[in-house]
């Protein structure tokens, strides 16, 4: 006891508080990242129903919201046994349909503009099929076997907002620079001006709109997170699966698919487009997905790992929820067989709501979002066993994480880290944000691997 209180009493002579000398001790226990970036699911589609979760409103088990129909009586949510969905357009423009002043209940007449057309003439053959109101469907652990145990053991955050109210291409390029940016020359960092909708193009997706690429671009030439990993002599690779990717145009829900592999650029992998990148020469670092299997079961993870899925097992409709789950669960299972499991957090995420229901308002930060809720896990041998984080969080959240395990709080700071740019602000540090070390309790001895059946 004496100890304990000597001990408080020097950190508070010092401007310390006990909590503060621990807490970066412990999250060096860290010593592996990493990322799983599934698609196109809303935090109400996958725990909506799950128990202590901020879930769909019900009463006496119904749900309370009853959704605007443009085909007919309005539609409650429910429960939705189908292992392929539809879902919703999910660009800008219809993340502010869907929230709708604040009133969240555009989902279904954004599914039916997106998906039928808005003309102001509903196309009656269209308004009687049922996928089109399955953007407010939601599954369970029935369904989510896996992913359900996954919260049952670790930890469940019912307050991961996308970090971006749009698409895909845009949330990748969040993902791993904090921003997204249309830069008018090549290479200048301070020509690049924000872009929520429209930054520059990979060349599949231009190609099926019948536009060429002008010479140079895509080129993103703001500063990314593997800049500064770079820097700072930290180890990172960018695993893309082979396949099929849906690179169209504000990441519609019918597309053709594009092939997807590590050599080709896309809304998934922007990394090779990155001046950071090239310049460093690490465009090798983004790799396929096998070499990952393989680092994973040698124990030679890098510090920083970001895994992209083919389309076939991304979740994004209409991609199968057990095809995605299968693959998320193999992915887990092998971290978890490494002999780097010990030492790694495993963030669990999709990356946009996919323009499915969800009931929380997101909270304003910038220009650019946040967007809305989607489904967040934390898996690790020092996460909280059942515990529901409830801070409010984006992916940003998982940049902190990182620049406070390996970069000494460094951010991605036009006034500090030497690419100077005109982002509107420095997003890890943004007031709402939460911090993740809340979900560990670094304390406890590394818990065993869990692993499940695919």
């Amino acid at each position: 006891m004496m100890r304990t209180v000597t001990l408080v009493m020097i950190l508070a002579l010092a401007g310390c508080s006990a909590s503060a000398a621990v807490g970066p001790v412990g999250i060096h226990k860290i010593q592996h990242i990493v990322i799983i970036m599934q698609e196109n699911r809303s935090f109400d589609s996958y725990f909506g129903t799950y128990p202590g979760a901020d879930g769909i409103p019900m009463r006496n088990g119904m749900p309370v919201a009853c959704l605007p129909n443009a085909a007919g009586p309005c539609v409650r949510p429910y429960h939705d046994t189908s292992d392929l969905n539809t879902g919703g357009p999910h660009s800008a423009t219809d993340a502010v349909a869907d929230i709708d002043g604040g009133k969240m209940d555009g989902f279904i007449v954004s599914a039916r503009c997106g998906q039928c057309g808005c003309n102001g003439q509903l196309n009656i053959a269209c308004g009687k099929n049922q996928h089109l109101t399955d953007s407010v469907g939601y599954h369970d652990g029935r369904e989510l076997k896996n992913y359900w145990a996954y919260a049952r053991n670790f930890v469940l955050q019912d307050r991961m907002f996308e970090p971006n109210a749009s698409w895909s291409l845009p949330q990748h390029l969040f993902m791993v620079s904090e921003w997204s940016a249309k830069c008018a020359a090549i290479g200048v960092p301070m020509s690049c001006r924000n872009e929520l909708e429209h930054p520059d193009s990979p060349r599949d997706l231009l190609g099926l709109v019948g536009v060429s690429a002008p010479p140079g671009r895509p080129d993103y030439a703001w500063t990314d997170l593997t800049y500064l990993l770079h820097k700072n002599h930290v180890s990172w690779a960018y695993y893309v699966a082979r396949g099929t990717e849906p690179d169209c145009r504000d990441d519609s829900t019918a597309c053709v698919p594009r092939i997807q592999s590590a050599r080709t650029p896309g809304i998934w992998n922007p990394l090779p487009s990155f001046d950071t990148v090239k310049a460093d020469g690490e465009l090798s670092n983004v790799q396929d997905i096998a070499n990952f299997f393989k680092a994973a079961a040698s124990g030679e993870l890098p510090a920083v790992t970001w895994l992209i899925p083919s389309n076939e097992e991304s979740e994004h409709p209409p991609a199968l929820v057990s095809a995605g789950q299968a693959y998320v669960t193999r992915v887990i299972n092998a971290v978890m067989r490494s002999p780097n499991w010990k030492s790694t957090a495993i963030f669990l995420s999709w990356d946009d709501w996919g323009g499915f229901y969800d009931h929380v308002v997101p909270p304003r930060v910038d220009e650019n979002g946040y967007g809305l809720r989607v489904p967040a896990l934390v898996i690790s041998p020092y996460a909280r066993k059942r515990y529901i984080d409830h801070q409010t969080l984006s992916h940003d959240a998982y940049v902190k994480f990182i620049e406070d395990d390996f970069l000494r709080g460094e951010r991605i700071d036009p006034r500090t880290d030497g690419r100077p740019d005109l982002r509107p602000d420095v997003r890890e540090d943004a007031r709402q944000l939460g911090d993740l070390r809340h979900d560990f309790d670094f304390s406890q001895a590394p818990r065993a691997p869990m692993i499940l059946s695919p």
